[in-house]
């Protein structure tokens, strides 16, 4: 029944062989993989707009100026990041880059930067996507982290459901948001270049000066809030996979094909602002989107598609950290630093565990946060341009070691990448340090120690588990069995024909919770006559695991050249949810026995025909 639910919510089990099938043509990768940049579109300028006005710095020269930075920012690490997936077209991002030209531990920061990046990805977008529909309907608004974790949870079903399928089904949304988006735009430029169009425009003021330190450390502040704009474009690196034959040639080709539209979408919404003098602060219960496309088109039905476009592809976003995180994971988990079960294929040929893992940090994340998107945008970009200088950097040194075709161009590239983004890095620390960046530090901090924690444990196994010294393990001449009992019924005797086979010494054992019930299942015993005495263990605090522990523990002590066998008789319901009508003990009592040394557990079941 079980088995047929998860078919019905996430689909048939796909074969291994369909791994290929699974690979999209660019229309549909495209739809993976730039979800999220494209959606930062949303709130990015907002951000920019927020930080100049919150420190007085206002006019329009300062955010064209702060635009055309980040514009060129984005040709930068669009340049860089074709380099990368010309080297590595087999994917792996920062992580593979910066660990193989840079050594581990660099490669590990990379990483950690990067998941963090990506959990803040999913919480982002998705309250960003709840405070657009919120910005039509206040009621959503107020209940914005409840609605915020609904979509997580419905995005995480999507995802569980294989590439392919999440990709048809996120489509929509994507080229919907592109053309409102540009609806949008074509709007505003008619009403900037037809006749009266700027009438009703408000007059901005006039630029503040800038000419102190706290003047350049408020516009330094807001270029760094305007940096989540390059948020996402990394993920492409990190998913070739996903794309069909030639998958290296076809992701360089969506990589440039979004750098243009992240720019040119940018610099619309950022200019629309300026034009219309719309104002944004923090706890606005609309928009900087909103306030534009209501500018520009009116409160119509293009108003609201734009509203529900935005809603959707911001939405839409947590897709990308749903496709790269778990690869990325996978990668790690496949090296040792992070638990093996993430590294496994599900049953739709995608990486469920790290789906899952994802989903439920993000949860965190938005309910910690109370689902207010401003909160989680001083944590954000810091990850993602540690990501971005550790493999620029990484692929400096690739290149100067491989001298391979056209190395020198390349190797400009990422030199120059390496220096702008670590320019900005180092602007993103410190102008957001005090406002959530040192969270981000801590948390990378931790995820390296859990790294190496679970490196070691693994070291540890593996040394453990070697035949190179083997150890000379006790010959069994003779075997104890202990076979604990809660009554006297038919589960019970299987279990001690079975005891009886293996074992030379036999002994049935029964946890007194109740003194009057105890010696109603004595008498029963003692009427079956097998001829094996009954050992009643009290329990005046009601306890019947630790009990049992405790005498086996005593066995094991008087036995010490001998393994002791548990015998656990079960009776098994004979319907699933039967079982959650009955005790657990002697699952209880099986995972206890599991950490106990030389003794050996054999459980007996009874299937019960009524």
């Amino acid at each position: 029944m079980l088995s047929a639910v998860r078919h019905f919510v996430f689909g048939a089990p796909f074969p291994s062989s369909w791994a290929q099938a699974e690979r999209l043509a660019i229309p549909l990768a495209f739809v993976i993989v730039s979800s999220n940049a494209l959606s930062s579109v949303a709130y990015a300028p907002e951000e920019v707009f927020i930080a100049l006005g919150a420190s007085g710095v206002q006019g329009r020269l300062y955010p064209l100026l702060l635009a055309i930075a980040i514009v060129l920012l984005v040709f930068i690490v669009v340049l860089s990041y074709e380099q990368v997936v010309r080297a590595y077209p087999g994917g792996g991002g920062a992580y593979v880059v910066a660990r193989q030209n840079l050594g581990n531990s660099l490669g590990l920061v990379a990483a950690a930067g990067l998941l963090v990046d990506y959990v803040l990805t999913v919480s982002v977008s998705v309250t960003a996507g709840v405070a657009s529909l919120g910005s039509a309907l206040p009621f959503v608004y107020e209940h914005r982290v409840e609605f915020s974790v609904l979509f997580v949870v419905a995005i995480t079903v999507i995802n569980l459901r294989g590439v392919r399928e999440s990709a048809l089904i996120l489509a929509l949304p994507v080229y919907l948001f592109l053309a409102a988006f540009l609806v949008m735009i074509g709007a505003g430029v008619l009403d900037f270049v037809g006749p009266g169009g700027t009438a009703g425009a408000s007059p901005a003021p006039a630029p503040s000066a800038v000419g102190g330190g706290v003047g350049a450390f408020s516009v330094l502040r807001a270029f760094a809030a305007g940096c989540v704009l390059l948020t996402g474009l990394e993920a492409i690196s990190n998913t070739v996979g996903i794309f069909r034959p030639p998958a290296a040639r076809n992701a360089r080709v969506t990589l440039a094909l979004l750098g243009g539209l992240l720019v040119a979408l940018f610099i619309g919404v950022t200019l629309l602002a300026l034009h219309f003098g719309v104002r944004q602060t923090v706890g606005e219960g609309e928009t900087l989107v909103s306030k534009v496309a209501r500018s520009g088109l009116g409160a119509g039905s293009l108003y609201y598609l734009v509203l529900a476009s935005t809603m959707l592809i911001l939405l839409v976003a947590a897709n990308t950290s749903f496709a790269a995180f778990p690869r990325l994971a996978s990668i790690l988990a496949r090296d040792g630093y992070l638990a093996r079960p993430i590294a496994n294929l599900g049953d739709r040929l995608v990486y469920t565990n790290g789906i899952l893992l994802l989903a439920a940090l993000s949860v965190a994340l938005i309910v910690v946060f109370r689902g207010t998107t401003h909160l989680l945008i001083p944590l954000y970009a810091v990850g993602v341009f540690v990501g971005f200088a550790l493999t620029q950097a990484g692929m400096v040194v690739h290149w100067w070691k491989s001298r391979e075709r056209g190395w020198l161009g390349a190797l400009l590239a990422n030199g120059l990448g390496a220096a702008v983004t670590g320019t900005v890095l180092v602007v993103i620390g410190v102008t957001r340090f005090t406002g959530g960046a040192y969270i981000v530090a801590i948390v990378m901090a931790l995820l390296l120690g859990l790294f190496t924690t679970i490196r070691g444990h693994y070291r540890a196994v593996a040394e453990a588990l070697s035949l190179e010294q083997r150890p000379v393990f006790p010959r069994i001449a003779r075997s104890v069995v202990v076979v604990p009992i809660g009554g006297v019924h038919r589960a019970v005797l299987p279990a001690i024909e079975y005891a009886r086979a293996i074992g030379t010494t036999v002994r049935v054992v029964h946890v007194a919770a109740e003194e009057e019930a105890a010696r109603v299942v004595e008498a029963r015993w003692n009427r079956l006559g097998i001829g094996i005495p009954l050992t009643i263990l009290p329990s005046p605090y009601r306890a019947v695991v630790q009990p049992l522990v405790d005498y086996i523990r005593d066995v094991v002590r008087q036995h010490p050249e001998e393994y002791v066998t548990v015998v656990i008789p079960e009776f098994v319901p004979k319907r699933w949810w039967q079982h959650l009508l009955h005790n657990q003990t002697a699952t209880l009592l099986k995972i206890a026995l599991l950490y106990e040394r030389r003794v050996i557990v054999v459980d007996v079941p009874y299937h019960l025909e009524h």
